[in-house]
């Protein structure tokens, strides 16, 4: 049988159908290790560089070894590349066939139920009624029911909650369309797959078994191979914590309502208790004060507003719950509603004020909270309450040691400080074997590193207005093609402003439109000033002289005041341990790595990364940032970057 890195190599099948395909030894190396982990039942965790095309090495590795795989990406766009893209081409070139399967979370799936009743579900206007009427023409010939299949209706339509099931709204095997649920048939689908794609929130949704009918799925996989695996941390603190939103409580009131009117014409008193719900659902919001806020539970729980309008709150639920299970005989609909009830109730208890806010015991499902913060975020109209782990990885642990399978972990950004501790720690992964594939990027030749001088420290009033004065005449020589990446709203805003009318190119910035456009925008303009925050600073593809310039303005520490990141620091201190340099630094260097990240995507590339934040020279720990970027030329003058945009275009003259 042929090693993957022979299949990879010069005489293997992807010369013949990849035009221009180009063998990489690391890529080699790294299809090697994978396949060699399968083989042991081992767990690698494996930091492969920018464009040593892991995804090549990782399918090869993985169809070769004949196991059935479990392959979990960061984002449902990336799934998508992933199984329409990637794994078609590989299965043409190794010429196999496999059962493969794409299966995503339920509310990327058409729910037949949720679209008959959805015009029971309030107020819809004008756009919202045309994209349903588009929904149901496009409900009677899709075969998957998968919504990204319809790009004419908005992604950000509302119609989308309306039509699409969620784990507490679906009516599970008493629906009428059980035999019709597009998501049966995709869970049908991904059980019966050899190879099978999923995204990071669907693996830790089947961990903790919180989308009924996955337990089977799982246990079944020999083989997890985790893409973009630094992204696992933040997504398992979500899954493995508890929350309620004024999303969950509304939309419950509206389905209440809406079946009720379905199920139960002669008990108008449900309609009465949802509406109540939703009120007090909305004076709960008000209680909270400003929209904006981030804070531990402990400074606002106390207050009587709150107190009066959480009590409020628990009364309307527990009446709608006390109706609907004198209802929830009549329809299946109205039975999930109730249960809904309890579930939101048991939460909610957690938060009322006779509970210790940051270490509960045990919640009133019996299930064991002990290490949670409580904390809540709040914006113009809407709030959500979380209780969120504090040390996630006893329960990642935990559930990876109940599948007998070989793990793979792999990104570009794991390492800090060429060490792996910082990502392997935090989940819980001790006996596994570690490696790194560099890049097959030429950095010293296609990048340079510039680190301006004379900057304030960024907690100066003047560190904006001098960020964008040395940053100005780098856009000039780049001509535009830059990304801004901040690490602040308020810091983007200003910078604009700064900016506005003082450059000859096109600003974009975030916000303005859906992050897509942004980029389409950015791509077709060729000579844009693009402005973002966190969601640009990672899984951004612009590829080509388009982008030149990536200016980051601070080193991406978060915000102490951030609850779970105090709750989290105070953990460790507690512990003996140093918070900054085993929590906060090494998160701050893989959110820098992955800024820096953006600029060279190709081997044609080239462009200039400047890093605005004195920090990174003056302070000790700046070394470790540094030691941790690829190896590019670094500079501190200007003179530098004007003839390295230079040379780009005398050799493009050339």
């Amino acid at each position: 049988m042929n090693k993957p890195a022979e299949l990879l190599g010069e005489k293997g099948p992807f010369k013949d159908i990849i035009d221009g395909y180009q063998v990489r030894a690391n890529q080699q190396a790294l299809s090697d290790a994978i396949f060699n982990a399968i083989e042991q039942g081992n767990v690698l965790t494996a930091e492969a560089g920018t464009g040593i095309g892991k995804t090549f090495a990782y399918l090869v590795a993985a169809i070769l070894a004949g196991k059935k795989v479990i392959i979990s990406t960061g984002t449902k766009h990336l799934q998508d590349q992933l199984y329409q893209s990637d794994l078609p081409v590989v299965l043409k070139a190794l010429d196999v066939t496999i059962k493969t399967a794409l299966l995503k979370g339920r509310a990327n799936y058409l729910c037949v139920h949720r679209l008959d009743i959805a015009p029971h579900l309030g107020f819809i206007n004008k756009t919202t009624q045309h994209d349903l009427q588009r929904v149901r023409e496009w409900s009677g010939i899709s075969l998957t029911g998968d919504v990204a299949e319809l790009d004419t209706v908005p992604e950000d339509s509302m119609v989308w909650s309306m039509v699409t099931s969620t784990t507490e709204n679906c009516l599970g095997g008493e629906c009428d369309h059980w035999n019709d649920c597009h998501v049966v048939k995709a869970r049908k689908q991904a059980l019966e797959a050899d190879l099978l794609v999923i995204n990071h929130h669907l693996l830790l949704a089947d961990m903790t078994l919180k989308q009924d009918g996955f337990a089977d799925l799982l246990p079944g996989a020999e083989v997890f191979i985790v893409d973009e695996a630094h992204q696992l941390h933040e997504v398992a603190s979500r899954f493995f914590g508890r929350s309620v939103s004024s999303r969950q409580l509304i939309g419950l009131a509206k389905d209440a309502i809406a079946e009720q009117v379905n199920d139960a014409a002669d008990m108008a008193e449900i309609r009465e208790y949802a509406e109540s719900l939703e009120n007090c659902a909305r004076d709960f919001r008000l209680s909270l004060g400003e929209a904006g806020q981030r804070q531990a539970w402990t400074q606002i729980q106390h207050k009587p507003a709150v107190k009066k309008s959480l009590e409020a709150l628990m009364q309307a639920l527990k009446e709608l719950s006390e109706v609907l299970s004198i209802a929830s005989e009549r329809s299946r609909g109205l039975d999930q509603c109730h249960q809904r009830c309890t579930m939101l109730l048991q939460t909610l208890t957690m938060f009322s004020a006779n509970k210790t806010a940051d270490k509960s015991k045990v919640d009133d499902s019996g299930e064991d909270v002990a290490a949670s913060v409580l904390w809540f975020e709040c914006w113009s109209r809407s709030f959500m309450l979380n209780a969120t782990p504090i040390d996630v990885s006893k329960l990642f642990q935990q559930h990876t040691d109940d599948f007998a399978a070989s793990w793979l972990f792999t990104s570009a950004t794991l390492q800090v400080n060429k060490n792996f501790s910082h990502f392997a720690n935090g989940l819980g992964i001790h006996d596994h074997n570690s490696g790194t594939w560099e890049s097959p990027f030429d950095y010293q030749q296609q990048s340079l590193l510039y680190l301006p001088e004379g900057m304030p420290e960024p907690s100066d009033f003047s560190f904006n207005e001098k960020l964008i004065d040395k940053v100005r005449p780098v856009i000039e020589a780049s001509e535009g093609r830059a990304f801004l990446l901040f690490t602040s709203y308020r810091s983007m805003h200003a910078a604009e402003k700064l900016l506005h009318n003082t450059i000859d190119y096109p600003i974009l910035m975030q916000g303005e439109y859906p992050k897509h456009q942004l980029l389409e925008r950015f791509r077709e303009a060729g000579n844009a000033v693009l402005l973002g925050t966190s969601s640009f600073w990672e899984g951004v593809d612009v590829r080509g002289e388009a982008l030149s310039c990536v200016i980051i303005d601070k080193l991406p520490f978060a915000s102490p005041g951030d609850p779970v990141m105090q709750a989290r620091i105070d953990a460790i201190r507690n512990n003996g341990g140093q918070p900054f340099m085993d929590y906060q630094l090494p998160r701050a260097v893989i959110a820098l790595k992955q800024g820096v990240g953006r600029l060279i995507r190709d081997v044609s590339d080239r462009g200039v990364v400047v890093i605005g934040d004195p920090r990174i020279t003056q302070k000790t720990y700046g070394k470790i940032f540094l030691s941790s970027l690829p190896a590019m030329p670094v500079t501190t003058k200007l003179d530098d970057v004007e003839k390295f945009y230079s040379r780009r275009i005398e050799e493009a003259v050339a």
